[in-house]
């Protein structure tokens, strides 16, 4: 398994793989660009150090450091920034070796690294970039360079939701088998307020969270809060990413609006866990883990009524056309004054979230890894 670090959705994900595999072997180790998981990465070589050894084809050596809260770690410095950069040179992933008999790779994203002997699995979390190029920075051309490559050594795709199942077979050409729905698991930990950024009251805001860029339709969110004229806060939460420069210009449109840029995972998970609501209008989503992970703490959600958010949302939500400036308006009055609906979309929310439990990831990707082991 590939330890990541942070805030973001990968990072939400590593850490409920890494706890489903806690539960299912106690053989299970961490491949890591850091000898301690918890400090930055070191860059022992420099930029043009990790160009110069991209040159060289062939094998790199990950080597077994003590365990780390009862998980072996393997340690190959700099790999991650090295595959990438080996793959721009050799357009092929970069062929690592562990020590120990083979077993399953389960690498949380398509980073381009493959281990020598084992079987490969790569997270495919969405094929955003070629769907819909137009809604990302990411180079559509390499992105499905990568994906082509890995599939020819992979022995599967894991995607989040059935969805981008549909989705990664409609855009690389896979076998249909060859792609599996393990979908995802949520944290249900009652949210501390404590843990709230200074000022925010619990239950008295809406908030939008995720990385700001321009398939999150956040500029739409804060047109449609102008609109309704809710006085509730709404708070826009996550860091900048592309195309976060056009909603600054927004924010200074929009009072009322508090833009709160980067959060530890605490903070962000005190916001969800006591929102007022939870507003997700995005444009496209492999899975949609805000959604999931407020109905998992009771916090009602209005969001996409299609593509992967629609599946996730499971008829618990609000569903509304993000295009569609007045409902989204309308809905935000209703969350911020309508206490009896909010209560219903609470409860709806809770027994939809029952599919995104530990367990039932767990026992997902034991079916996934069973059928992997079965291959010949």
């Amino acid at each position: 398994m590939l330890a990541t670090a942070g805030g973001t959705g990968v990072s939400s994900y590593a850490r409920q793989l890494r706890g489903a595999h806690e539960s299912l072997s106690a053989a299970q180790a961490l491949l890591s660009d850091r000898p301690v998981l918890d400090q930055p990465a070191p860059a022992p070589f420099g930029r043009a150090g990790r160009w110069l050894r991209a040159l060289v084809p062939g094998t790199r050596q990950a080597h077994m450091l003590a365990g780390t809260g009862g998980s072996s770690l393997l340690f190959a410095p700099d790999i991650f920034r090295l595959a990438q950069v080996y793959f721009d040179v050799h357009r092929c992933p970069l062929p690592v070796r562990v020590p120990g008999p083979p077993g399953i790779m389960h690498w949380t994203y398509p980073v381009p690294l493959s281990v020598v002997g084992w079987r490969n699995l790569y997270t495919v979390h969405d094929v955003i970039p070629l769907l819909h190029p137009e809604l990302t920075h990411i180079n559509g051309r390499r992105y499905r360079r990568l994906l082509d490559r890995l599939a020819e050594g992979a022995t599967r795709f894991i995607a989040v939701s059935e969805t981008a199942r549909g989705e990664i077979v409609r855009a690389t050409g896979c076998p249909p088998g060859f792609v599996v729905d393990c979908g995802l698991a949520v944290d249900a930990t009652p949210a501390d307020p404590r843990d709230l950024p200074v000022g925010i009251k619990p239950g008295n805001f809406l908030l939008v969270c995720g990385t700001v860029e321009k398939r999150k339709n956040v500029g739409a969110a804060l047109e449609a809060y102008r609109r309704s004229g809710v006085e509730m806060p709404l708070v826009i939460a996550g860091p900048d990413g592309w195309g976060a420069d056009d909603v600054a210009g927004q924010l200074l449109l929009t009072p009322g609006a508090i833009r709160l840029p980067y959060l530890d995972r605490a903070a962000m998970h005190a916001l969800i866990g006591h929102a007022r609501a939870l507003l997700m209008p995005s444009l496209a989503e492999g899975f949609g883990l805000p959604v999931a992970e407020a109905m998992a703490l009771g916090v009602p959600v209005a969001t996409t009524n299609r593509g992967a958010l629609a599946e996730t949302a499971g008829g618990a939500a609000l569903q509304l056309d993000p295009d569609d400036l007045a409902a989204l308006a309308g809905a935000l009055r209703r969350l911020a004054a309508d206490d009896a609906l909010c209560a219903a979309l609470a409860a709806a929310g809770r027994r939809n979230a029952e599919r995104f439990t530990p367990a039932r990831f767990a026992e997902r990707l034991t079916r996934a890894y069973a059928a992997v082991m079965a291959d010949t």
